[in-house]
């Protein structure tokens, strides 16, 4: 397509007719990938004939397609555009990026940086020698604009990939300190000068952020830049020209100059310039810094804070940036003895004054309360805030430098809070009061740590916070609410007046100011948390909730939901009335979030993250009811909206908390209804496609689906669950480029399969079987050995015959059963098993290994039956000796925590124990079988002594989980083994009989004690049925 057709389509993409724009859209999308599109889109951004707003279309265009296609996204994927093509591009952009209008200049600015990001050095080599040669001739800015986007590539890159900075820096930066001190020798310098001053200013950051360069390591150099930084930074900023409107005035050029100085110079200070933290090449510049720079920085600072005092302007940027400085400065000797005797006037004249509330404050709580909410709850605003920054300071010189400024600091706050109450009503410094109750609320913690200050705290609250709750002021009712959340866990020698500050908190929930309302439900939640008795909130939890929800309708702050998370945390099942509401309320609030977070479009819209917070309370509620199932059967057709679409791509953000839900929702409702069963795909399609790092939090509903919905999983065809679940299990565990931890869920589902659709997928067993052994060859981390080899354990308890014909089918069996013995005896150093070491995996290899028992002769020759009885009984003893371990641990942990472990002799004694509870000692033979018996004593307390080795695996993979339920959890393992060999003993005795005779002492003494056990629990088995029934019974 020629220039001027294209041109066409561009203004037609631009026409208020809708049809027009998406026919113009449609032949940009179907021209795209032809030759010469994007030069010809760039020839139209460059071209001054043609109307702004054509070029800017072209603009967007040509960023949104090199952005797509500049860099293939896969290595096997083919380039979309020309080498022919890039290499005009790159001739031509640069020497267009300045020549365009600002509103361009940004869209080919983003076009560099993706360029930049993809060919620089190897398909751009020759990028630097335009840069250095533009620097020397009159594309000063063009040339600093270009480095600016390719330093940045390089600002969080470290060791190797940083390499090409130290070149960039040896070829450019004598060029930049020259032009820098012809900007820095201009008198009356224009704004321009000012910008291109932020653009080295910018490129010195990104090249110094997380390494010093070597050339800057010349004392000369050095000193030549920190001269022209310090010039900057006492040269007072140009009145002239000074916007007037106060968002427009900080983001000025000659205060971002001032602002990227202040930033350049913490940098240096912070990382570069402390002697502790450096290694052993920079402690020399380190020290260098310290003794040349740091002091007359702390100068400068004060100098410029100064002006704080007079009433001029500073921007709140400059001024938290300054006051990081002055905070490092604090706890170095050096540095804080040239701070201490202008101390007195930076705290009490300078930073407190920055803790009070201002004009700008009252001016945003009267126009815009939501805006004054936003931005106080928001992390990312505190880290730019003025306020916060001074709140810092002071904390940070209490700790510190406590025996200094504590006491001269409180006493500060005391005379406010004493000249407050003293002044008649007109007269009240009702804004230092709130600062002085800001910087009460913000050193809590060093407070009530600190005495006398400790002792006194109540009565402080009562005698000067207390009263605020009915200030006429709203910021001081606001401070009140928060200042007495602050405090809510003291130790009240009055009840009463934890009970006042309650209800004062309570009933600041219903004020007439929002932001006195959110400070309220802020404090509420420390107030809960703090109660002992919740017969104090218990009378009014309803009218809260109320009142919670009346709220949660003006604003979207995830705090809000956090207090209610807490109080549905501490009522439980007293939460029940509420539940239905309660969810119906946080659905509502998550929809009008979401809403809000789509439509700004930020990752961390506040919008966003009270979304996620709506989730999180919702599934807090659904566990404190989990024992009332008619509950879910209410809140189920409120939530399915919400999990249908958030397990779609649309929910990636809340996927994990969305997935909870679904838990809850299969787990502890009566029945799965088919309206929930119409998640299943969802999450089949989500694991197929983006949401494998998710698998362990999908595996948790969809065992529900199976093991609580197993006549539906089985019998429905349309979805046909059992090919879709196999569809994705074959998938995943035959994916190469998935590693062994991203698939660990699939074995863990072929088990629910097995052990929940006993007798009714025998067709489903070689599949299975057949990617599992394909995948236990190619795995290597030793717990999805395990879990691989629990799949064949599992087919063996299912159908013994079945799964032994179809291992021997597959050339198979002689190859995993070797495998699994030889699992079987790895040791760790300690002694431990290094395989199946959960409780549940041990039970799992104890069932398949026993189902091997029942096999005819002719299955299992008498050699393998002999090698099988063997193992079981030793991996029963282990199970045992765990099981036990297990419940002396919990019984450990109701009782009162002792100090100290266990002696060796204390450990030996019991390991004898556990021996002789399975009736192995010295008493059942003569002595040299007490002998024998001595040393497998010895070798089975190595077996349980601490794991001392240092494996890369995860014990976490190896915890048994609590909340798992199984169908094999009512199959006693011990019993099952004992009634297997009765079975064979009655079936086939001459079978029995030569296997007992294979066995050593040793083994028919473990065979003894594993039957005696077997019958105790089968006693303890009959008890517990016989109680439980009783007890339905008297119910």
């Amino acid at each position: 397509m020629d220039l001027p057709g294209l041109a066409m389509i561009l203004q037609a993409a631009l026409s208020p007719n809708p049809d027009e724009r998406k026919a113009a859209e449609n032949s940009l999308n179907q021209f795209q990938h032809t030759p010469q599109h994007l030069v010809r889109l760039l020839q139209i951004i460059v071209d001054n004939n043609c109307e702004l707003a054509v070029r800017q279309v072209a603009s967007i265009h040509f960023k949104n397609f090199v952005a797509k296609h500049w860099s293939p996204r896969e290595s096997d994927e083919q380039p979309q555009i020309l080498k022919s093509d890039k290499d005009m591009v790159r001739d031509h952009i640069l020497v267009f990026v300045t020549q365009v209008p600002p509103l361009l200049r940004v869209q080919l600015g983003e076009c560099l940086k993706t360029i930049i990001h993809a060919d620089y050095p190897e398909q751009w080599p020759h990028l630097l020698d335009w840069i250095k040669h533009n620097l020397q001739d009159q594309q000063v800015y063009g040339a600093l604009f270009v480095l600016r986007i390719l330093t940045r590539k390089y600002e969080f890159q470290s060791d190797e990939e940083r390499t090409p900075v130290h070149h960039i820096v040896e070829e450019t930066f004598s060029h930049l300190l020259n032009i820098f001190n012809k900007l820095a020798q201009i008198i009356n310098p224009s704004i321009e000068v000012a910008d291109l001053i932020k653009l080295i200013c910018k490129i010195f950051w990104s090249s110094i952020y997380l390494e010093i360069p070597k050339q800057l390591f010349d004392p000369h150099v050095f000193n030549a830049w920190m001269v022209l930084f310090i010039n900057m930074l006492e040269r007072p900023v140009p009145l002239e020209g000074q916007p007037t409107d106060p968002e427009l005035r900080k983001s000025w050029g000659w205060w971002k100059v001032k602002k990227w100085t202040v930033h350049i110079l913490n940098r240096l200070y912070t990382r570069f310039g402390d002697l502790k933290i450096q290694n052993i090449e920079n402690k020399a510049f380190a020290q260098q810094f310290q003794n040349n720079y740091a002091g007359k920085i702390l100068e400068c600072h004060l100098n410029l804070m100064n002006v704080i005092r007079t009433g001029d302007y500073l921007p709140d940027r400059v001024i938290n940036l300054i006051l990081q400085y002055l905070s490092n400065s604090i706890s170095k000797n050096s540095m804080y003895q040239l701070l201490q005797p202008r101390l007195d006037v930076l705290l009490f004249e300078i930073v407190f004054p920055l803790t009070c509330f201002s004009d700008n404050d009252q001016k945003l709580w009267d126009e815009d309360p939501h805006e004054y909410v936003r931005k106080g709850y928001d992390i990312i605003e505190d880290l730019y805030s003025s306020r916060t920054a001074a709140m810092d300071f002071v904390s940070e010189l209490v700790r510190k430098r406590r025996k200094d400024n504590l006491h001269k600091f409180i006493q500060f706050i005391v005379e406010i809070f004493k000249r407050y109450d003293e002044s008649p009503l007109e007269y009240k410094p009702y804004r230092q009061k709130d600062g002085a109750l800001l910087a009460i609320g913000a050193l809590c913690d060093k407070l009530k740590q600190t005495e006398p200050y400790k002792s006194e705290l109540e009565r402080m609250l009562v005698q000067h916070v207390f009263p605020e709750f009915s200030s006429p002021v709203g910021h001081l009712r606001a401070k009140a609410a928060w200042v007495a959340g602050q405090y809510a866990h003291i130790s009240f020698s009055d009840p009463n007046n934890f009970r006042q500050a309650l209800h004062s908190v309570v009933a600041g929930m219903r004020d007439s100011e929002l932001p006195v309302r959110v400070d309220s439900v802020f404090a509420l939640r420390s107030f809960v948390e703090a109660c002992s008795d919740l017969n104090e909130i218990r009378p009014i939890l309803p009218q809260l909730l109320d009142e919670f929800f009346k709220l949660m309708n003006e604003v979207e702050n995830e705090d809000l939901v956090f207090t209610l998370e807490t109080i549905v945390d501490k009522f439980g099942e007293e939460m029940a009335p509420y539940a239905f509401g309660l969810c119906q309320n946080l659905a509502a609030a998550f929809w009008r979030c979401l809403n809000t977070a789509e439509a700004d479009d930020e990752a961390d819209d506040p919008g966003a993250l009270a979304a996620v917070g709506c989730l999180r309370a919702i599934s807090t509620i659904l566990e404190s009811v989990n024992r009332l199932p008619h509950l879910f059967v209410q809140v189920e057709p409120t939530l399915l909206p919400i999990m249908r679409k958030m397990l779609t791509t649309d929910g990636q953000e809340v996927f994990e908390e969305v997935l909870e839900i679904v838990s809850y929702m299969t787990f502890y409702a009566p029945t799965i209804t088919m309206d929930m069963w119409s998640l299943w795909p969802l999450m089949m399609e989500a694991l197929a496609e983006w949401a494998i790092d998710f698998f362990s939090n999908i595996l948790v509903p969809l065992d529900n689906y199976i093991s609580r919905g197993t006549q539906h999983y089985l019998s429905c065809k349309d979805p046909d669950y059992q090919q879709s679940l196999w569809n994705m299990l074959s998938s995943v565990m035959s994916d190469k480029n998935l590693e062994d931890g991203d698939i660990e869920s699939a074995p863990k589902l072929i088990e629910v399969v097995l052990q929940n659709c006993r007798g009714h997928v025998d067709h489903w067993v070689e599949p299975y079987l057949r990617i599992t052994v394909e995948r236990l060859r190619r795995a290597e981390k030793p717990y999805l050995k395990c879990l691989l080899m629990q799949v064949i354990a599992n087919a063996l308890y299912y159908n013994v015959g079945l799964t032994l014909s179809i291992l021997q089918k597959l050339g198979v069996a002689s190859e995993v059963f070797a495998v699994w013995f030889q699992m079987l005896q790895q040791a760790k150093k300690s002694g431990q098993m290094a395989n199946f070491r959960r409780e549940h995996d041990k039970k799992v290899c104890c069932l398949g290994l026993t189902s091997l028992l029942a096999l005819p002769a002719d299955h299992l020759p008498e050699d393998a039956l002999g090698r099988v009885f063997r193992a079981t009984l030793d991996l029963l003893v282990k199970y045992k000796d765990q099981v036990a371990e297990a419940a002396k641990e919990e019984e450990a942990e109701d009782d009162v925590e002792m100090d100290g472990f266990p002696t060796d002799d204390e450990d030996e004694e019991e390991a004898d124990g556990s021996d002789r509870e399975m009736g192995v000692n010295g008493e059942d033979g003569d002595e040299a079988d007490s002998i024998k018996f001595q040393k497998l004593a010895a070798q089975a307390r190595a077996f349980r002594q601490n794991d001392e080795d240092d494996d890369d695996d995860d014990d976490d993979e190896y915890s048994d989980d609590e909340e798992m339920q199984s169908p094999i959890d009512d199959v006693d393992p011990f019993i099952f083994f004992v009634d297997m060999v009765k079975a064979m003993q009655a079936s086939n005795p001459m079978r029995f009989q030569n296997l007992t005779q294979t066995l050593d002492f040793h083994y028919q003494a473990l065979a003894n004690a594993v039957a005696q056990h077997a019958e105790q629990r089968r006693a303890e088995i009959e008890k517990e049925n016989l109680e439980a029934a009783s007890g339905t019974g008297t119910s």
